[in-house]
């Protein structure tokens, strides 16, 4: 078993194994030494044979072979073919607000990268999988695929590993070596029952159960938890009957899949009702999920939320569910076979439309709650929540828009993912559900109008301004025909930052002086509130007007250490370091832009952490320790991020200022050869290698600890808040 839950760290996301590997060493060694030759490998065979587990363990021993890491992809909880790219972008750690195609964002970001990508069930999106593996291999001559399917992917250069069921021997070998499906089952069997031992007593009904069961890992590991109640001889003979009534005796010429599917309908009918019937709802989830999503959906009609958490608990005694290992409250996941068989009594039960749609609406309420939790000192957790409910998210999401009538659902759950979105670098992501979404819900509503001004954010951040202006005009337009005060905030307010990166401060601070206005009106603070204020500091900055500026900025501060927010803190910690410099205090400006890019990385937020490290760029050119060929370095690699952010400084000369002033500096006080040479140094660096580099080879993970007692030269995130914030306005 793997735990399908990895926390990011080092070069690459692996998941840990949480059972032992046994057997497959013959299949290891040659799935390893194919790699080695071929680009493309894709193990095949049929489900529950093993594939994903194999995969794993030879990209783990090959993971040091290659210096960008070997990351995992799950392929199986996505389901629309256009979000594959996004999903092996967030694999990869490859954030990218721009508005290209996912495709072009993984070609440029690997072509120059050393990587194993692991694709990790791709049957159901087997052409999509093909034609991303065939673009990828063709731009990045230092990429490697490992796949796994129960297809092959057909695709150029493809190299096969067929992988057959472990082999199960004859009888038990009286000489002690036991068949590999044996010695599977006896090591499940010993997790389930600590005083299982093979003996001659149960050699030969341990070694009929596995060749009846045809030698499939998972057929074993279920029959394995089996044994809690039955001992092996009547585990074998009760199986037998099931085949016998099954197949009519005729058990000659063996169909793996048939004896899989039986395996799983055995086991099925072994389970309570009360566990079959959860079994079958909880196949509507994607991907991981908790206990408490459980509970609420699955509950009602026959099964008592009060029992979920029994009956979870069986499940994963019986090997149909796994517990991932994660830090923080127990998760759990179905693999996608028992997922499949569960799905088809679902479907069978005529139930699976109100699953769907509570399935629908727990998640609804995870993006409700996310969104009134973004603003606090919890930014963080809830970041990490959200990501861990991607895939859960996703399935919601495509519901509302494939089921009739659901539209207006789908436009409130994509707006109201707007702090995941952009805060956490998911801009394409969130524009492909949006854009869905308002094309097939063009009525007036209020959900529609949050959707509009989130899409204005969105493509404003990507640099689109010709698809931001008419969204945010539209949501004006809507909002002052239905009497919509507050979407018409967000409208202007949005209508603002577009005018400030095109280079409008004066109409800039305008609009934002409006929104804010009606911000106060409404009795609206949140983070979008306090963004607004940060971006009317930059609107008087740039104009020259330092003391409104730092006026605006002290009052941003202020706000953030009272609530306990920290994205928009890091942005104000930007604002507070490029008044600082303006004021010629470069120490502390130095502090601030570097605690400013510490927090953007918490986030993973690029346009933050890209314009600290531009301002610490021109700061590495001032004052008597300046170091030009550090300033350019630093200037190289932020012009790598501003590639996956949109067009540099968003083709805005305000926000282009300290680059231009570096590079004339960097450009006075270096040769030719020297400029060049630095530039190329950074520009090879990836986010984690960049960020440490310009916080001086310092991890590059937020401080720890309040803004109290960090010093003037370390100032921390803000403390916890005083008193409960304002949800974001819908």
């Amino acid at each position: 078993m793997v735990s399908r839950s990895a926390t990011p760290g080092g070069p690459g996301r692996l998941p840990a194994e949480v059972t032992s590997f046994v057997g497959r060493g013959a299949e290891l060694a040659a799935l390893t030494a194919l790699v080695g030759r071929a680009r493309l490998v894709t193990v095949t065979g049929p489900g529950g044979v093993g594939k994903s587990r194999l995969a794993l363990r030879a990209a783990a021993r090959l993971a040091d072979g290659f210096p960008d890491g070997a990351h995992l992809a799950e392929v199986s909880a996505v389901q629309d073919p256009l979000l594959l790219g996004h999903a092996v972008l967030e694999a990869l750690r490859l954030t990218d607000h721009t508005a290209r195609p996912p495709l072009d964002v993984l070609v440029e970001q690997l072509a120059d990268r050393e990587t194993l990508l692991v694709l990790d069930g791709c049957e159901h999106l087997v052409d999509a999988c093909a034609e991303l593996v065939d673009a990828l291999l063709r731009a990045a001559p230092g990429l490697r695929v490992l796949a796994t399917s129960r297809q092959s992917l057909r695709a150029a250069g493809e190299h096969l590993l067929p992988l057959a069921p472990l082999p199960c021997g004859p009888t038990g070998d009286r000489d002690g070596a036991e068949s590999e499906a044996v010695l599977l089952f006896a090591d499940r069997a010993a997790a389930v029952r600590p005083d299982f031992r093979l003996d001659p007593r149960n050699r030969d009904g341990v070694a009929l159960l596995c060749r009846r069961l045809d030698g499939i890992p998972l057929a074993l590991e279920l029959a394995a938890g089996r044994l809690r109640a039955l001992s092996v001889e009547q585990l074998a003979a009760r199986l037998e009957d099931r085949f016998r009534l099954l197949t009519g005796g005729d058990r000659t010429s063996p169909d793996r899949h048939r004896t899989l599917r039986t395996a799983i309908g055995w086991s099925h009918e072994l389970c309570t009702m009360q566990e079959r019937l959860l079994w079958a709802r909880l196949s509507v989830f994607a991907g991981g999920f908790d206990l408490d999503a459980a509970e609420y959906v699955c509950a009602g009609r026959g099964l008592d939320a009060d029992d979920v958490l029994e009956l979870v608990d069986s499940l994963v005694d019986k090997s149909v569910l796994d517990r991932l290992d994660d830090d923080g409250p127990a998760r759990f996941r179905m693999l996608d076979t028992l997922r499949e068989y569960g799905g088809h009594w679902l479907r069978a039960s005529g139930d699976e439309q109100r699953l769907l749609r509570r399935h629908r609406d727990w998640y609804l309420g995870v993006a409700a709650w996310g969104e009134v939790e973004w603003f606090g000192p919890r930014q963080a957790e809830t970041a990490e929540r959200t990501r861990l409910a991607h895939a859960n998210l996703r399935a919601a999401l495509e519901f509302s828009l494939a089921e009739p009538g659901e539209e207006q659902f789908a436009l409130v759950l994509a707006g109201t993912l707007w702090y995941f979105w952009v805060g956490t670098g998911h801009l394409g992501e969130g524009r492909h559900w949006l854009d869905r979404a308002l094309a097939l819900a063009p009525e007036p509503t209020d959900a529609r109008a949050k959707a509009l001004w989130v899409t204005g954010y969105l493509a404003t951040l990507q640099g689109d301004l010709d698809r931001a202006r008419p969204a945010l005009e539209e949501c004006r337009r809507q909002a002052l025909e239905t009497g919509d005060d507050r979407a018409l905030a967000y409208a202007v307010h949005r209508q603002g930052c577009a005018a400030l990166i095109g280079d409008e401060p004066a109409r800039a601070a305008e609009l934002f002086e409006e929104a804010l206005w009606h911000y106060d009106a409404l009795g609206e603070l949140n983070s979008n509130v306090l963004m607004a204020m940060f971006e009317l500091a930059l609107a008087h900055l740039f104009q020259g007007d330092e003391e409104s500026g730092r006026a605006w900025v002290e009052r941003v501060r202020e706000t953030c250490e009272e609530y306990g927010e920290q994205w928009v803190y890091g942005y104000c910690l930007y604002a507070m370091a490029f008044a600082r410099r303006q004021a010629g205090d470069l120490r502390l400006a130095r502090a601030f832009a570097r605690e400013a890019m510490r927090l953007n990385h918490l986030f993973r937020d690029l346009l933050g952490i890209v314009l600290s490290m531009d301002l610490l760029a021109l700061l590495a050119t001032e004052g008597p320790d300046a170091d030009l060929h550090e300033a350019r370095v630093l200037q190289g690699a932020a012009h790598r991020l501003w590639r996956a952010v949109g067009t540099p400084f968003f083709g805005s000369r305000s926000f282009n200022g300290p680059h231009r002033e570096c590079e004339r500096r960097a450009r006075a006080g270096l040769t030719e050869q020297e400029h060049a040479a630095a530039f190329r140094l950074g520009s090879r660096l990836d986010l984690d290698a960049a960020v440490r580099r310009a916080l001086g080879g310092e991890p590059p993970g937020p401080s720890a600890g309040g803004s109290g007692g960090s010093g003037p030269d370390r100032p921390g995130p803000p403390p916890a808040p005083a008193r409960p914030c304002s949800p974001v306005g819908a």
